[in-house]
Parts: C-alpha cells; sequence; structure tokens
C-alpha cells in the first residue's frame, strides 16, 4: 500500500485549525469551497456533492479531540480507480499562533499514488487559504 503525505504550517492557532478540520459536515465551508459543492451527514457516512454534481461517500473512521485525528475512508464515488482509500488529517501546534496540518492518505494500487498526491498538494494548499483567511470567531 503506498502512503502519500503532504502538510504545511497554517498561520492559525492549531485550536482554530482542529475547529475547522473535525466540523467534518462543513467540509464545503470551512476547509474546500469550490471543490466541494455540499456536505452532509448519514451516521457515519459524510456524502461530499461535487461541482460536476457527482457524490463521494465516505466513512468517518475517528474524530478525537484529544489527538486533533480525524480518520475517513472512501467507501463510494472516487473519481481515480482506487481500490483502497483511507486518509486523516491531524493538526499540531507550532506555537500560539501557528500550526502543522499533516494530511496522510493510505491508497491502492501503488501506482495511484502520484495522481492521490498531486490532488492532497493542491488540496492542501486550498485549505490552508481558507483557514488563514477566515476571520476569528468573536
Amino acid at each position: 500500500m503506498a502512503t502519500v503525505r503532504v502538510e504545511t504550517v497554517i498561520e492559525v492557532p492549531a485550536e482554530r485549525v482542529w475547529e475547522a478540520v473535525a466540523d467534518v459536515g462543513a467540509v464545503h465551508r470551512r476547509l474546500l469551497p469550490g471543490r466541494v459543492l455540499d456536505a452532509r451527514i448519514e451516521d457515519d457516512e459524510r456524502i461530499l456533492t461535487m461541482p460536476d454534481g457527482s457524490q463521494i461517500r465516505e466513512l468517518i473512521i475517528s474524530v478525537d479531540h484529544d489527538d486533533r485525528r480525524l480518520a475517513y475512508a472512501v467507501v463510494e464515488g472516487q473519481k481515480l480507480p482506487l481500490t483502497y482509500h483511507q486518509a486523516s488529517f491531524q493538526v499540531f501546534g507550532e506555537g500560539p499562533r501557528r500550526s502543522r496540518l499533516v494530511w496522510l492518505t493510505d491508497v491502492l494500487p501503488h501506482a495511484m499514488a502520484p495522481a492521490v498526491r498531486a490532488r492532497t498538494e493542491r488540496g492542501i494548499v486550498e485549505i490552508k487559504n481558507v483557514i488563514e483567511g477566515s476571520p476569528e470567531p468573536r
């Protein structure tokens, strides 16, 4: 199994980054607006609607507030020809005003890792820009 790891430093406190990541039903507003049109939660699954109308169903495996870690697996609607896709986000504090966001993705077949890497590299930059551009809560 291939593992793709991408990470970025975000100039926002870890608590705020985690708040956005852990809000699993709001990925379309808080992390990837434009890339994800809508998101809804049904039991332990998140259904993402993409701008072209296609849907991706993800099983939410864990939302661990103590470790600031979200794990999920794509179970239906994958656009790439993958037989396995599980990923996690983890947020680490790097001082009072910045954090590190790490996105790990395990995929099969191995040969698809470069395509997954390209998508996650674009995605993490988009996430960073959205979070850094979001106003602080009052």
